[in-house]
């Protein structure tokens, strides 16, 4: 026995490269011809950006999007475009023009900016306009797109190849403001297009986007974007059109199994109380892995196929269950917090409606202990 090997983790995430490349596949097929760009800000969603990208990247994606500098950086020996998404700083702009990154514009400003390192580095930076249609986060108001997308494509050593846009309310399928943002959007290409300025690239629909609005995945847009539904994930409001598979089933192991009287109170806070004498069992997971504390007396946990009632409080480490379903269940068993197959499986969306909260949260909550397995 070797005393020095190191243990593997009591919880972890298995990522199906399989599947997350079958829902590749599925919408690149639905919008066709609209090439899909990945979206892998927050290092894929917490699922590990290199494996994902490494997986995504021969299977005919147009590119890959992200929020920020860094994670951008990770991702250009791929040899494939890599975009950021979000804002830059000026003292950002060495590295990403050094690297070749696709540039966000989302002001007259960043792009003098741009167009001054590009200068000074003697490169072509490719720089894409975002155009706020009605997300009030970051880019250009349509109503002043014009004059200033005007005054941006006439800088120095930018190539402005795209514009794009993005969807607060596109899980609402029908919604009028979102058909307000694809005609806005469509009114400035118009209008840039009578003046002699183009682009290649145009792109507003997101995950709910593909599903719900497929005028934003057809010309005069060219691409899409996604990152949730490349993981078999949907919004719980709006269509789900595609035909995905979760990718991700997020497993532990039983640490221990006791028989407990009746009148036992459980966990932190007491907040149940066994109406009888119960075998236990405590799952090495607890919040800090990802579980929700919504779980706590509401949830179940697949032990051995079965779905075992959450008993009292999650705790930071820990989660205890009911093995009445499962009575020859023992340490070392391996628990499925989320995932299975069938009418049992523990859903993303499952949980998101526990919590009240969103899918896109699920997905990025799972803990730094909790190792990312790919199978």
């Amino acid at each position: 026995m070797n005393e020095s090997c190191e243990p593997r983790s009591r919880v972890w995430l298995e990522i199906s490269l399989e599947k997350l490349r079958r829902n590749l596949g599925r919408i690149r097929e639905s919008v066709a011809p609209c090439g899909v760009i990945a979206v892998l800000k927050a290092n894929a969603y917490g699922l590990g950006v290199a494996r994902i990208a490494e997986a995504l990247a021969g299977e005919g994606v147009a590119g890959f999007a992200v929020a920020e500098p860094r994670e951008a950086l990770q991702l250009v020996h791929l040899g494939l475009p890599v975009q950021i998404l979000g804002g830059m700083l000026p003292e950002e702009l060495p590295a990403t023009v050094a690297a070749g990154i696709i540039h966000p514009v989302v002001s007259v400003e960043i792009a003098r900016a741009i167009s001054a390192e590009a200068v000074r580095q003697g490169r072509r930076v490719e720089c894409q306009v975002k155009l706020d249609t009605g997300m009030g986060r970051l880019g250009i108001l349509a109503r002043d797109a014009v004059p200033a997308i005007r005054e941006i494509a006439a800088l120095p050593n930018l190539d402005c190849t795209g514009l794009y846009s993005h969807f607060p309310v596109a899980y609402r399928a029908g919604e009028e403001f979102t058909l307000g943002q694809i005609a806005a959007f469509r009114g400035v290409v118009d209008a840039l297009a009578a003046e002699g300025i183009r682009f290649s690239k145009l792109h507003i629909a997101n995950s709910d986007g593909i599903n719900n609005f497929p005028e934003a995945c057809r010309p005069p847009f060219t691409h899409v974007r996604t990152g949730i539904n490349l993981h078999g994930s949907f919004d719980a409001e709006g269509q789900r059109a595609l035909h995905l598979e979760p990718v991700l089933e997020l497993k532990a192991r039983l640490i221990a199994v006791r028989l407990l009287p009746a009148g036992t109170k459980m966990g932190y806070g007491l907040t149940h109380t066994l109406q009888r004498e119960t075998r236990v069992g405590v799952v090495a997971a607890g919040y800090a892995d990802g579980l929700p504390l919504a779980l706590s007396n509401r949830g179940c946990l697949l032990v051995g196929g079965e779905l075992c009632p959450v008993l009292g409080r999650i705790s930071m480490d820990y989660t205890s269950v009911s093995l009445e379903p499962v009575p020859q269940a023992q340490v070392g068993d391996v628990v499925t917090c989320l995932g299975g197959a069938g009418l049992r499986a523990i859903t993303v969306d499952q949980w998101a409606q526990l919590k009240n909260t969103h899918p896109y949260e699920i997905i990025c909550s799972f803990g730094t202990r909790v190792e990312r397995r790919y199978v």
